[in-house]
């Protein structure tokens, strides 16, 4: 088996894990936690797709996954502050409970 084929095995299959906790949980910190490992596979192609490419010394896959990283960081924290104020504001983190939000 290729060694690149078994990184997109395991990069789909993080996203698939991923998917499924966004998806399938209502505690909001569990979607957050769905999303991160999304973004992780995501960042798992990168890295393979940069390693095994025509061009590895270019850096791209790195320069990518850098960007993918602090992006990452900064959705965790905003998503945790707004889980933060709805905890605080109707006293759960269930996804289906907090719908009735009006601007």
């Amino acid at each position: 088996m290729n060694p690149l084929t078994s990184y997109l095995l395991l990069s789909a299959l993080l996203f698939s894990i991923g998917l499924a906790g966004a998806l399938t949980r209502r505690n909001a910190i569990l979607v957050l936690i769905g999303i991160e490992l999304m973004l992780n596979a995501a960042n798992l192609n990168f890295i393979a797709f940069w390693r095994y490419g025509p061009n590895p010394e270019a850096l791209t896959g790195v320069t990518f996954v850098l960007f993918a990283i602090a992006i990452a960081a900064a959705e965790a924290a905003v998503g945790l502050a707004l889980i933060i104020s709805i905890y605080r504001h109707y006293k759960t983190t269930n996804v289906d409970d907090v719908s009735t939000l009006k601007g």
